[in-house]
């Protein structure tokens, strides 16, 4: 089955109970995340070969199973495997190409380790395929406006993220403009939530996504950053995808392959505000400063207590 994530800001009164998934499905039970004293690091695996910042390094199948499976050893709590990217300067990816892609690293990591296992798709059909291969979270960049998505989460018991977004993925949205950002956002993920909910979908199995650079310019995504804590308390699990983000480099004025401080500094602020998801592609440098910003806020004791002592 399906484990629910265990939120300590989700709404509601109780644990909701996964709906069934398919009978042919070969999950095992996985590793239970429990967001209300711990911030869960999330490592990106990319079966692209245009992908963002890994530009297909992780493009093979052997390639991405091994990278998830390092990212498993470096500390990851959690492994998002993507197939398409978000961006309309990528070539369209066909449906059945997607499930190539995606669906074997899925059974392959699911195979070898307990982590949780989310699919970054928009696909309906891509979802369904790889909850039943032992997927546990839909990490949906189209905030689950797909109708025929929100059925898939509904009946798997499936784990959902969702995302903010102005246009869907693939489609050009130049120049964005908010009156302000952050109470848009929010109202959006209210909204979406709140459909989801209706749908049958239990309030413990949804993390919200404000969608850093997603159809934003830098001021919008160092806005967010900035009050993060507004997103944070509508009360949901707060997932953060800035790793090496365009935000980042235009603020320092560095390249991809030299975001990675900013990118801590920026998930270091973030779970101060309440964040409780870090989306990187640095697993090991990420899960350090996660730590240690939950060892300051007393929510996380030191390994050891030498020095002085």
């Amino acid at each position: 089955m399906t484990e629910t994530l265990e939120a300590a800001v989700a709404p509601g009164t109780g644990p909701g109970a996964p709906g069934p998934l398919p009978a042919d499905a070969t999950t095992t039970r996985p590793r239970p995340l429990r967001l209300r004293d711990h911030v869960a690091v999330m490592a990106v695996v990319n079966r692209t070969p245009d992908s963002f910042y890994d530009r297909g390094r992780t493009f093979s199948l052997d390639a991405a199973v091994a990278a998830a499976l390092r990212a498993v050893a470096d500390g990851a709590d959690w492994v998002d495997v993507g197939g398409v990217p978000f961006s309309p300067e990528t070539p369209p990816v066909p449906v059945a190409e997607e499930l190539d892609r995606v669906l074997p690293v899925v059974e392959a990591v699911r195979a070898a380790t307990d982590v949780l296992i989310s699919v970054d798709t928009t696909r309906p059909e891509v979802a369904a395929a790889c909850v039943a291969a032992g997927a546990d979270v839909v990490n949906d960049t189209n905030g689950l406006r797909d109708g025929a998505m929100l059925e898939v989460v509904a009946a798997t018991g499936a784990n959902v993220v969702i995302a903010h977004s102005l246009a869907a993925p693939h489609e050009h949205h130049p120049r964005p403009v908010y009156d302000d950002v952050v109470v848009e956002v929010a109202l959006f993920l209210r909204r979406q939530v709140e459909r989801v909910t209706s749908a049958g979908v239990a309030e413990d199995r949804i993390v919200i996504d404000p969608g850093h650079d997603l159809n934003k310019n830098t001021d919008h995504s160092l806005e967010l950053t900035r009050r993060l804590g507004e997103i944070t308390a509508l009360g949901w699990p707060t997932l953060v995808a800035l790793s090496r983000k365009d935000f980042v480099g235009e603020t320092l004025g560095r390249p991809r392959e030299d975001r990675l401080a900013g990118s801590l500094a920026a998930a270091a602020l973030c779970v101060a505000a309440g964040a409780r998801v870090v989306r990187t592609h640095d697993v090991a440098a990420t899960c350090d400063a996660v730590r240690l910003t939950e060892a300051v806020l007393g929510r996380r004791a030191p390994v050891q207590r030498r020095h002085n002592r």
